[in-house]
């Protein structure tokens, strides 16, 4: 039985047609919260996906995927987002209008839009997959400021051990007064 992408007004079917474009299938998730959030985001009114029910990947973003593997597989926690919805889709039926331009407007086709659906309802709900993006961020900044605090200390290291040094050579050549060698070892002792 084959596999059709369960996305409104999408026709593409797994065969090899589809797999020679690159187009890949994806189940359903089989947690609760995901897969409602799935289903959330396709907009298809009493639609209940089962075992086999697939999105295509041409509703997912580029970044959504990993393709590290042999397989490529959607990263975790990413939902459909791109999707073609005609303006009308959910408005109410108004009577028919009998005036030229409305019936002008009944002739031509309804325009389509793209539409880039976010992962909640809420604009101030959290997104965990760019929470966990930004988590990353933070972490490789962190480790980049510890490796730089590292560089400096052992920098801040060679210098005094070249200054120490040189004031082993210029005590030896008698080149310090006794006050001046007092002060720089109180310096280099601190």
């Amino acid at each position: 039985m084959p596999d059709f992408c369960a996305a409104l007004g999408c026709s593409n079917q797994r065969n090899a047609n589809t797999k020679q474009q690159g187009i890949t299938f994806h189940r359903f998730p089989k947690d609760k919260v995901k897969r409602q959030l799935w289903k959330m985001a396709l907009k298809r009114r009493d639609f209940e996906p089962n075992h086999r029910s697939v999105v295509c990947s041409c509703h997912f973003k580029a970044e959504d995927f990993d393709r590290t593997g042999q397989t490529t597989r959607i990263r975790e926690g990413v939902i459909p987002s791109v999707f073609l919805f005609t303006r009308h889709l959910g408005k109410a039926h108004t009577a028919t209008r009998t005036s030229r331009t409305s019936q002008k407007a009944a002739e031509e086709p309804p325009q389509v839009q793209a539409v880039e659906q976010t992962a909640s309802d809420h604009q101030y709900a959290l997104d965990p997959v760019q929470v966990k993006k930004r988590l990353n961020e933070a972490r490789e900044k962190l480790e980049e400021l510890r490796r730089d605090l590292r560089n400096a200390k052992d920098r801040e290291r060679r210098h005094k051990k070249t200054v120490k040094s040189l004031l082993e050579d210029l005590k030896h050549k008698h080149m310090l007064s006794e006050e001046l060698q007092q002060r720089l070892d109180d310096i280099l002792l601190s």
